[in-house]
């Protein structure tokens, strides 16, 4: 038998370490799934839903700290994808798209699911090209996998479907399909100096630390300790950062601290290290304000810069330190962290569970799994809620791990990630904090846990609405509208699909819920019924979120809904 365009991806595919693809069969992969069958050596991950596919392999190449693959066919099928894309491409992870297309003769004619997926992919990769002869492979998809890796984002291939079933050229596929380099990049000696210059006068000093501090823990806390500065956290900085440290005073933006806030508001300078951090609002207006990140194109993009470096947050704090004074005062330090401390200490009283109080508070249930899960797990969390309780209780460790959609912010999220997370790790705990909503958006996918047995914990954060835009609509001065879900049960449903399935009304059962849901071999879903009226409100409340707020009660008021205010009182001031 000849050898095909698709054997030679699929030989690229195994020489570059890939053993699984997430995708949906399609007429259009008819060639590539049969490579992929004789070849024996890559597993199909067959989900429900293209979308869930990419979000998937990105969470696989997440944990995993490598590439990952997922494909949809033709038409509708790669454009599912789209979604799932944008959030592994804002994440910053490295994953190939393989996008099936219509007949090669048949572009332009607009035949059947007839897209153009050349276009179609460009915001929401670094290298997107058609393959439309023999001699482009494999040098194409070496070219496609080596961008993605250089540039830690997504890559795709546009396949027509009869030219992957074509005879292959006669070209060696590479031993070596990507290279991975990690040079060390820090700023020039005179820049280092100049920032040391900064950084040496006796001022109040805030770290503002996000997701490309990954690895740099041990100079960070040095850092800290020699500038006497307290340290603020990105979300995405959050797993890295958090725990054992004494300097850090919380997250800051919308699902922050007020702690984060006024350590951030309250400093001379801020030292941004990398972190996009993108909410304007909560950047110091007064303060110097310095930052240093890999990627120079983000310097100065998020407020006024006074001077920005280019350069590995490792690298340059190690070449930075030895430039430094001790001659620093604590008492910024230990005003921020006594701060923290008691904020800390207000949000875990919120942590709460009375037997036969129902419904259950999302803080006291974040706080159990965080309790109970192992010292390894890995969570996931849907948009809304569902992330705010992961920023605020979920205690992390040096090898706990917490993925969502942080940057791209779509809905439904924590179910796929989840997936290609346990997929990436069949022997380590994995649990996905799934809102309502975001999981009925995509429940068609814990048939896939099913399918593949995969022991993945989802726990649904069951409050009947889409509670955070219903927040927002509050704060904004609209009485909440089309948030209401007429959910069912949803532990039902799990069993339906041949799933153990577990719901919790009561407090009093949640601990026992979740030991039972942890300690089963085997994918378990929690369908935990939580309070709808619980605030999660940003650290800084601006005059114009309260008179919108004041509104809303004035309109619920007359629009015979007051009701809804005891709850809300009940619930958050009557505890």
């Amino acid at each position: 038998m000849k050898k095909t365009i698709a054997d030679v991806l699929v030989e690229a595919l195994l020489n570059a370490g890939i053993n699984r693809i997430y995708g949906i069969v399609g007429d259009s992969l008819n060639a590539v799934l049969d490579s992929i069958r004789r070849s024996g050596k890559i597993e199909w991950i067959h989900v429900r839903h293209e979308e869930v596919a990419a979000f998937a392999a990105g969470a696989d190449a997440e944990v995993s700290g490598s590439i990952a693959v997922c494909a949809g066919s033709s038409g509708p099928g790669n454009m599912h994808l789209i979604n799932g894309l944008y959030d592994c491409h804002r994440n910053r992870v490295p994953v190939l798209a393989i996008a099936a297309h219509i007949p090669s003769d048949e572009i332009g004619s607009d035949y059947f699911q007839s897209t153009h997926p050349e276009y179609l992919f460009q915001e929401c990769s670094h290298y997107c090209e058609v393959i439309t002869t023999s001699k482009q492979m494999p040098r194409s998809v070496t070219m496609a996998m080596q961008t993605a890796v250089a540039r830690s984002g997504v890559s795709v291939i546009v396949l027509p479907g009869d030219v992957a079933g074509l005879e292959a050229a006669d070209l060696p596929v590479p031993e070596h399909v990507f290279h991975v380099t990690k040079p060390v990049v820090h700023p020039s000696e005179p820049e280092l100096r100049k920032l040391a210059d900064y950084l040496n006068q006796d001022k109040k000093i805030t770290l503002l630390c996000g997701a490309g501090c990954a690895g740099a823990r041990e100079p960070l806390m040095q850092l800290c300790d020699r500038l006497k500065s307290p340290m603020v956290m990105a979300l995405r900085g959050k797993e890295h950062l958090e725990y054992d440290n004494p300097y850090s005073v919380g997250l800051t933006g919308l699902i922050g601290y007020s702690s984060g806030y006024h350590a951030m508001m309250d400093c001379d300078v801020l030292l941004m290290l990398g972190t996009d951090f993108p909410y304007r609002q909560f950047y110091p207006e007064k303060a110097i304000v310095l930052q240093v990140d890999i990627q120079s194109s983000h310097l100065g993009r998020r407020t006024k810069v006074d001077y920005g470096l280019c350069g590995d947050i490792k690298a340059t704090i190690e070449a930075v330190l030895p430039l430094l004074t001790d001659e620093h005062n604590d008492k910024h330090l230990r005003k921020s962290v006594d701060r923290y401390m008691k904020v800390r200490k207000e949000l875990d009283e919120l942590a709460i569970g009375k037997p036969g109080k129902k419904p259950i508070h999302p803080q006291y249930l974040t706080k159990v799994i965080s309790d109970s899960a192992g010292e390894n797990a890995i969570f996931t969390c849907d948009v809304g809620t569902p992330t705010v309780w992961a920023a605020r209780y979920l205690e992390m460790s040096p090898n706990r791990r917490l993925l969502g959609s942080f940057n791209h912010g779509t809905m439904a999220n924590a179910l796929p990630q989840a997936i290609g997370a346990q997929v990436a790790n069949p022997g380590r705990q994995v649990i996905s904090l799934s809102g309502d909503g975001g999981l009925a958006m995509l429940m068609g996918d814990l048939l896939t846990l099913k399918q593949h047995n995969l022991p993945v914990k989802v726990v649904v954060f069951n409050n009947g609405a889409l509670s955070f835009v219903e927040l927002e609509m509050k704060a904004a001065g609209f009485l909440e509208s089309g948030t209401e879900l007429v959910n069912p049960n949803f532990a039902m449903v799990a069993q339906a699909m041949g799933m153990e399935g577990i719901r919790v009304e009561d407090p009093a059962e949640l601990e026992g819920a979740v030991e039972r849901a942890l300690q089963h071999d085997g994918p378990v879903l929690i369908d935990a019924v939580v309070n709808r009226q619980e605030l999660s409100l940003p650290p800084k409340i601006n005059i114009k979120q309260a008179e919108g707020f004041t509104l809303w009660m004035m309109k619920a008021v007359l629009n015979g809904r007051g009701d809804e205010l005891i709850e809300l009182a009940k619930t958050n001031l009557l505890r």
